[in-house]
């Protein structure tokens, strides 16, 4: 990426931010992550787009379209394809996980009745590390009555 192009990206941000304020934080960082992706497939390939260079180790091949939840909304990115080499953005893998270990976090803290006090411990103790969601923590809010320690199937089905 020349230094032009990525002067039109930051500027394209600072001025979605600016005339949109926080509306506009989802375009904005729907353009920095499809930005970080091409810059990632770039240096897996060893060229820039359209470089040619002896050390290219694959070609870029066009863009999927990819809509991720996330705490903004739903987010549209382009995710850039590779051909001749094995390429994912880090990039959404790592969100994804994230995502996932704060719903489950949630639910858990939810499930137990953990006070906000409480949550503000490390969260290396807490069971948001463990792959499977709470199955047997006992109901402690009235508002969970009904709850029965066999149905909690719906918090390992939380959206991403």
């Amino acid at each position: 990426m020349t230094h032009r192009e990525h002067c039109n990206v930051c500027n394209e941000v600072v001025e979605l931010l600016t005339d949109h304020g926080f509306d506009g934080m989802a375009q904005a960082i729907e353009i920095l992550i499809n930005e970080a992706m091409k810059l990632e497939r770039a240096d897996v390939l060893q060229a820039a787009p359209y470089e040619r260079t002896d050390e290219r180790r694959g070609y870029a091949n066009g863009f999927k379209p990819k809509t991720v939840k996330s705490r903004l909304g739903r987010l549209e990115l382009q995710v850039p394809q590779a051909r001749g080499v094995e390429f994912y953005p880090s990039t959404l893998e790592r969100g994804e996980r994230s995502e996932r270990a704060l719903k489950l976090a949630l639910a858990e803290m939810y499930v137990q009745g953990v006070s906000t006090r409480k949550s503000r411990r490390s969260p290396k103790n807490s069971a948001a590390s463990t792959s499977a969601a709470p199955t047997s923590a006992a109901p402690r809010h009235s508002s969970m009555k009904n709850w029965r320690p066999g149905e909690t199937a719906h918090w390992a089905a939380l959206p991403t």
